[in-house]
């Protein structure tokens, strides 16, 4: 039976967006909840939480992007084009935020506002990185794989709203570590904000649902249709279940459980994605098999990225360990 390199190598894709998701996202998170509080010491606890590990999550979007150039380059020329401007956005917003994170531990007068950077910096990589997926869930209109459409096709209700989604998912996300990693009144503070961060996430996740299958027919088919939407049922319930796990974590003061159960939500919403564009990597417009590169160009990456994955996977697991256990509020990274 003959290896079917291109969906391995869509995995391998999916995989590292999804790694870059669920780890990027809390550090990115604790950024967006800065203005919620205001006393510089817990901002530098919150950020002495991320320190050691907010550089490395990053490496999965290299790794996502890096790949999908070289395995997938029609998509590459095609999406890119279509979502330029909150691609630059999301860029330049993680540039501005990794500054102002180093600078904001060297100076007193100006810490302020280098935590509004820091502030900024985290909103608008968060916010871009929903509407672009916004945008590429609505669609993108590809033809003679060239994209045909015009420069704003990607601001619509639509896109706006996942990106407020991933918004208040992110900052859910860091008000679980946030909880995790600390303790006494940020701790406390950060688990209530948690609370409001859940059920609003919760809320996004219910309207962005209902309206995804009425952007394109295929959803609809696909959601509703036989055998996928055997599969499709599994995600709403399962997401009910890490709400639940997530609403009782907080309410009982646990620490660890309400940070899985968010990123239970992340990883079953990824999957829903999953169920919706499979076989198609640009919905509607360009399969797997259609957009991938040569298989010899495939078997070539392949063996790097079996050498790389589990490197970059035991390093990243080696520093979270190091790192382990509550913050010393009398210690800092820096």
């Amino acid at each position: 039976m003959p290896i079917d390199l291109p969906t391995i190598w869509a995995g391998i894709i999916a995989f590292a967006v999804l790694a870059y998701v669920i780890l990027d996202g809390f550090d990115l998170g604790v950024g967006i909840l800065f203005p919620l509080f205001p006393h510089r010491r817990d901002r530098d606890i919150m950020t002495n939480s991320i320190a050691p590990v907010w550089d490395g999550n990053e490496t999965w979007l290299v790794l996502g992007g890096g790949g999908l150039m070289a395995v997938f380059p029609v998509v590459y020329a095609t999406v890119l084009p279509a979502l330029y401007m909150p691609i630059i956005a999301m860029l330049l917003g993680l540039i501005f935020r990794g500054v102002a994170f180093e600078f904001r531990h060297r100076t007193q007068r100006g810490s302020v506002w280098w935590d509004v950077g820091f502030w900024a910096g985290s909103t608008a990589a968060g916010f871009t990185q929903g509407i672009a997926l916004g945008a590429l869930v609505q669609g993108i209109d590809i033809a003679d794989r060239s994209y045909v459409g015009g420069w704003w096709d990607w601001l619509t209700p639509f896109s706006l709203l996942t990106g407020l989604a991933v918004v208040v998912g992110y900052g859910l996300l860091g008000a679980t570590w946030i909880n995790l990693k600390t303790s006494g009144e940020l701790q406390a503070h950060a688990r209530r904000i948690a609370m409001f961060a859940g059920a609003g996430t919760l809320v996004l996740i219910g309207v962005v649902s209902l309206w995804t299958p009425f952007v394109r027919g295929i959803y609809f088919e696909r959601w509703f249709g036989w055998p996928t939407a055997f599969f499709s049922a599994f995600v709403p319930a399962l997401l009910g279940v890490c709400a639940l796990g997530l609403w009782h974590g907080l309410i009982t003061d646990k620490h660890l459980q309400p940070f899985l159960a968010a990123l239970g939500l992340f990883v079953l919403s990824f999957v829903g994605l999953g169920i919706s564009f499979y076989p198609y990597i640009v919905p509607g417009a360009l399969t797997i098999a259609e957009a991938a590169a040569p298989d010899s160009s495939l078997q070539f990456l392949l063996v790097g990225a079996v050498i790389l994955i589990p490197t970059i996977l035991a390093y990243t697991g080696y520093a979270y360990w190091v790192f382990r256990g509550k913050i010393d509020p009398e210690e800092g990274y820096h």
